[in-house]
């Protein structure tokens, strides 16, 4: 019975045409088991010429050879819910998949352009001071009291000798320095000031600075630059800098400097405030000078002991930092305009001493002046070492920067050993 009952759920047989609309037909089926047979079938007499025929009850009878059948109806209903419900399920399920060609294009996408990345690298073997901060962007290190830096020397920082120039080294030497405040977490808003020096308009500027250059690096040399500061009198900073050669370790370039504090409104020094000095304090390194302090007196030149004289020397633009005043940097290049030319071709820098006196500003116009000392210009090449004075001023009178500069005979190099650089671009 419960199987003819399923079945008619899913396959529906035609009614005889006696029975189609007949109410009470309907009612003795119901409620009249005597016209049904066990199955529940109503059977036609035995001489009917059309045979047997059946229609499946539309309702489960109350009985079953003489059992009561409980909740047969409802249970059929409950089969055709869950079918539905699982037909729903799947179609909604199916709905929710993404549209497979699209997900196939966008994987594609996605693996074409790592491809593309990953070919556009340079696999090739590096030296291993290479690897060392490839980036440049410097490190602490050794107990946090030192700063480190490599920085690669470009075809544009060398000059005719293919050795970095001078201006080159000490932009090295200027950009650790300020990298150190950054990183230690000390950069105010200023150029190098603190927090707590920005507060007060206070600013940081270099009076006294010594470099001594052993040898110069060339195009595609990887330098080590190391900083630290430390206590230097009671309102001072000394900062000290060592250059390697990040293949050799070999020592290029040392460097000493002695800072003081300017307020940034008047322009006067000042001394160190005990907050600054708290705020700093904790990165001062123990250590004695880089270099040995040259105590030497620079003289000063006027137009009757300078050998050499240029004058109309003016900044550019490009020459002023944040604070509108001239870089540092720049007063060298200014002090080298004046050495003659017989040195500059035939000697190379070997060291340095400045004092700087006074800032100048965009229209400042200024005169280098120079004195070569120990050998006459005539007879610079069986001179050896020579040592000029020199004096940055401005057209008033006013010192800008007294220097003292040595120079070494330079070495003799083949250009063919260093590689043939072309004429003509690629």
């Amino acid at each position: 019975m419960v199987a003819t009952a399923a079945a008619s759920a899913f396959f529906s047989v035609a009614p005889l045409p006696s029975e189609l609309g007949s109410k009470a037909s309907a009612k003795g089926v119901v409620g009249g088991p005597s016209s049904l047979d066990a199955c529940g079938i109503r059977s036609k007499s035995a001489g009917s010429s059309k045979g047997l025929k059946a229609k499946a009850n539309a309702q489960a009878p109350s009985k079953v050879n003489g059992t009561p059948v409980v909740g047969l109806s409802s249970g059929l209903d409950m089969v055709k819910n869950d079918e539905e419900i699982s037909s729903r399920t799947s179609r909604t399920f199916i709905n929710q998949l993404p549209d497979w060609s699209m997900l196939l294009a966008a994987i594609t996408t996605v693996f074409l352009a790592a491809e593309k990345q990953w070919m556009m690298l340079d696999w090739k073997p590096r030296r291993p001071d290479m690897l060392i901060d490839p980036f440049g962007l410097g490190r602490i290190v050794q107990d946090g009291l030192v700063f480190r830096q490599n920085f690669s020397i470009r075809s544009y920082e060398i000059g005719a000798d293919r050795t970095a120039s001078i201006e080159t080294l000490m932009n090295h030497l200027q950009e650790t320095a300020l990298n150190h405040v950054k990183t230690a977490g000390l950069l105010g808003d200023g150029f190098g000031s603190t927090p707590e020096m920005c507060k007060r308009n206070l600013i940081w500027v270099v009076a006294r600075m010594q470099v001594l250059v052993d040898r110069y690096p060339t195009w595609g040399d990887v330098v080590q630059v190391d900083t630290w500061v430390c206590r230097s009198g009671k309102n001072g900073m000394r900062r000290d800098w060592l250059v390697l050669d990040c293949n050799t370790g070999e020592t290029l370039t040392r460097a000493s400097s002695l800072w003081v504090m300017m307020n940034k409104e008047t322009r006067k020094l000042s001394k160190m405030p005990d907050e600054v000095r708290a705020e700093i304090g904790g990165y001062f390194a123990d250590k004695p000078p880089v270099i040995d302090e040259d105590g030497r007196r620079l003289p000063k030149l006027d137009d009757n002991t300078a050998e050499f004289i240029r004058r109309g020397l003016t900044p550019r633009w490009s020459d002023l930092d944040v604070n509108q005043h001239v870089n540092n940097v720049k007063y060298i290049g200014w002090i080298l305009e004046s050495a003659p030319s017989p040195i500059i071709e035939t000697h190379e820098l070997s060291g340095m001493t400045l004092e700087y006196r006074r800032e100048c500003a965009k229209d400042s116009v200024l005169q280098s002046l120079a004195n070569v000392s120990g050998a006459s210009v005539g007879g610079l090449l069986d001179s050896g070492n020579v040592e000029c004075q020199h004096l940055l001023r401005l057209v008033d009178g006013s010192e800008v920067v007294r220097a003292r500069t040595e120079w070494r005979p330079k070495h003799s190099k083949s250009f063919s050993s260093l590689g043939s650089i072309p004429n003509q671009g690629a």
